[in-house]
């Protein structure tokens, strides 16, 4: 009987407890970005797109939103947003230029040396890159980061912080 009901209450907690997932309008997961999410200096837009997310653990207290490509030069750094706070589930596209950040949300420095989105720009020929747009569910309010700190240090601090985090893989190439 205890083994039943032990089974029975892993099958309830399964099917009522919902994974974090990260939407968006802009990017699919699995397909290519569009000109709208690539570099100016790649003939794009260079627009940071439209993201929402749902379903965070119940202790959520703020959130960050990293995009990374790990096929170039072992890892490139594209976004950092952090000190999203929980309030918060969606940002609209174009929010890293300032419209439609969240208030009290910094961003971090990326590997182009900015510190605002820097879109898809990979070599030509360098074969097909992966970008990984993930958002963060973190268990405090405040990450110990200033507003332009490097977006590999936030990362890793994020890797070790974190109770949940959801991602969403486009790709590109030229």
């Amino acid at each position: 009987m205890r083994a039943f009901l032990a089974i029975a209450a892993a099958m309830l907690l399964s099917t009522s407890a919902r994974a974090m997932e990260l939407t968006s309008s802009s990017v699919a997961n699995g397909a290519s970005l569009s000109p709208n999410q690539v570099k100016a200096d790649c003939g794009g837009r260079n627009i940071s797109p439209a993201l929402s997310w749902s379903s965070a653990p119940a202790a959520t207290k703020s959130f960050a939103v990293t995009v990374f490509d790990p096929d170039a030069h072992g890892g490139w750094w594209h976004w950092t947003v952090f000190d999203i706070p929980a309030s918060v589930g969606s940002m609209p596209a174009g929010a890293a230029s300032g419209a439609g950040l969240p208030q009290g949300a910094a961003q971090g420095e990326n590997d182009f040396g900015d510190a605002v989105y820097g879109g898809a720009c990979p070599p030509p020929g360098s074969g097909t890159h992966h970008y990984e747009f993930t958002v963060w569910a973190l268990p405090m309010a405040d990450a110990p980061f200033a507003a332009g700190s490097k977006s590999e240090d936030v990362a890793a601090w994020l890797k070790t912080h974190a109770i949940a985090r959801a991602e969403l893989v486009a790709v590109y190439g030229r």
